[in-house]
Formats: structure tokens, sequence, C-alpha cells
């Protein structure tokens, strides 16, 4: 009971670190996106432990949150400010042809035509 505790803590702080750290971001307090060895360093656990954990909690790899909190955090600045889409890309450390091709990986269309639709 106590290592099913100890895991869903683990799993919370991942998303909690993950969640502050865009927003470091978005703030410019950081200027690069934090490697899965360095955070699971943070959370004083080692890169296997923090992936097996995050794994069995919630059914995915670590990377998976990661790339979801990215393409909420873009699809928020795509709807709510009115930076540019190679800004908005600058800020989530990408250039704006490698953030367009990650964003449609992810949700099926370009940051540009995700804009349109929602305007």
């Amino acid at each position: 009971m106590k290592a099913e505790k100890r895991a869903t803590q683990i799993t919370d702080q991942y998303l909690l670190l993950l969640d502050k750290h865009i927003e470091d971001l978005i703030q410019g307090r950081t200027t690069a996106f934090m490697e899965i060895n360095r955070i699971a360093s943070e959370l004083a656990i080692s890169h296997k432990h923090l992936i097996y954990t995050v794994q069995k909690e919630k059914g995915n790899h670590p990377s998976y949150f990661y790339n979801q909190k990215i393409i909420a955090k873009a699809k928020e600045l795509l709807i709510h400010s009115p930076l540019s889409i190679a800004k908005i890309a600058f800020l989530l450390t990408y250039d704006a042809s490698n953030f367009s091709k990650f964003f449609k990986k992810w949700t099926g269309e370009t940051p540009g035509n995700f804009r349109k639709k929602i305007k």
C-alpha cells in the first residue's frame, strides 16, 4: 500500500514539475526543456524509476505527458494570445518548422489551421 502511495506521489510531482517548467519557459525564466534525467534528479529518483512509475500509474511513458502539456500550452497560446506562431514556437523551444510538424503530429492539423478554426 505504501509503495502505491509513493508511486502516486511521484507521478503527481512529475506532472506538477512539468506544469511549472512549461510556465517557466513561457515566462522566460528558462530557455531549454528539461531532459527526463534532470526531471528525475529534481524528484530525487532515477530516470528508470520515474519512467517505470509514471507508466505504471498512468499507462504512458512520461514523454507522452510532456508532449501533451506542450500541446495544451500551445493551444492556449494560439487561442488567447496575439503572438505569432513563430514566437509561440520559440517560447516552447522549437523553430517554426519543427513546431508545426510536432503540433500536426499530435493534433492532426497545423497551428495555423487550428488558430483559423478557433477564431
